[in-house]
């Protein structure tokens, strides 16, 4: 009898911790690949049984995936144009909410990036550019701007070549299919990429800011979890992630 009480109480705690259990999956700008798995792993702790799930990639194709009924429960974009629109129309259970600005610069694993500009890119030597695609990727559209502005749009436009997010352009340098590329701070700073090769910040007077925001998604609208990681993003130390990456925090930025 008193075995038998025994693996009942187990068998209740049991299936209390798997009742209790939630899962979020997280659509995440590729920028934030290294800072996100940090802050996945830290929030984690204090929520071991909890499943999080993120998938990286083009914050313009989340915006258009989370439209076309995608089970994402919060979406964390490069521009916060994109949840802000879901949110007004009708697509988000939060208003949209900035967490960071991004910088871009220039990076090589084949030059030394830190000596250079974006008049160096203009060099007959460099053949091959990489870039995420402008037409869904913020940095994409960032660098387009940058490039412009510094007066060598011309002279680099067919040395292209465009990334499906940004971490897409930092591996067509990886893989030497690239010279070099305009990628997210947040990505060169990273151990994996600043062991293979330096970069230079490109002024944020050259382009509009990199404005990032995530919303919690219509479908998470009850999800207890999607609200706890959504407040966990305003804790400090997510802060101190997120600056250890090169972002620029909410009430940081300085004047242009």
């Amino acid at each position: 009898m008193k075995l038998l009480k025994i693996l009942f109480i187990a068998a209740s705690v049991l299936t209390a911790g798997i009742a209790y259990a939630e899962k979020v999956t997280i659509a995440a700008a590729a920028d934030l690949k290294f800072a996100m798995d940090d802050i996945v792993a830290s929030f984690k702790k204090g929520n071991p049984s909890d499943e999080i799930e993120v998938i990286y990639g083009s914050s313009g194709k989340f915006h258009t995936q989370i439209q076309q009924g995608a089970p994402y429960d919060l979406y964390f974009s490069a521009d916060i144009g994109f949840p802000r629109e879901l949110a007004k129309t009708g697509f988000a259970a939060s208003e949209a909410k900035p967490y960071a600005f991004g910088r871009i610069v220039l990076w090589s694993t084949t030059s030394d990036a830190s000596k250079m500009t974006l008049a160096s890119l203009a060099d007959p030597k460099i053949t091959r550019i990489a870039i995420a695609n402008p037409k869904h990727a913020p940095y994409g559209k960032r660098a387009v701007e940058a490039l412009q502005a510094a007066g060598v749009w011309q002279k680099v436009e067919a040395k292209l070549v465009y990334g499906e997010n940004i971490a897409h352009t930092a591996q067509f340098v990886q893989t030497g299919n690239a010279q070099v590329g305009i990628i997210a701070l947040a990505l060169a700073v990273s151990p994996e990429l600043a062991s293979k090769g330096g970069y230079w910040l490109i002024p944020d007077t050259l382009h509009e800011p990199l404005e990032q925001g995530f919303i919690i998604t219509k479908r998470a609208a009850g999800n207890v979890l999607a609200r706890q990681f959504a407040d966990y993003m305003g804790s400090k130390s997510v802060r101190a992630v997120m600056t250890r990456y090169g972002f620029i925090l909410p009430g940081e930025i300085t004047h242009r």
